[in-house]
């Protein structure tokens, strides 16, 4: 079962991903799906195993944070109201 989902990317990028998935005989969708199925396929224990962890880097709004270490529900809470501030 295929599920809908609204992304905002680039321009530029979307039209030479667009142009790549033409190439290749694949939807953008289908292009898509598979490259977030080789991110999850349970081979990688964090997003810094990811072969694509250095661009991720580079395209991020700022500095991406990535939070790997167990959380208590309280602390997660009260981060998410106070960024609602």
């Amino acid at each position: 079962m295929d599920t809908k989902v609204t992304l905002s990317f680039n321009d530029e990028i979307i039209g030479k991903a667009k142009q790549f998935a033409e190439q290749n005989n694949i939807s953008l969708s289908r292009l898509t799906e598979f490259l977030y199925k080789q991110i999850t396929t349970g081979e990688y224990k964090s997003l810094d195993e990811l072969p694509v962890a250095d661009w991720v880097n580079q395209v991020a709004e700022g500095k991406a944070e990535y939070h790997t270490k167990a959380r208590k529900r309280k602390d997660m809470k009260a981060e998410y109201l106070s960024s609602k501030k």
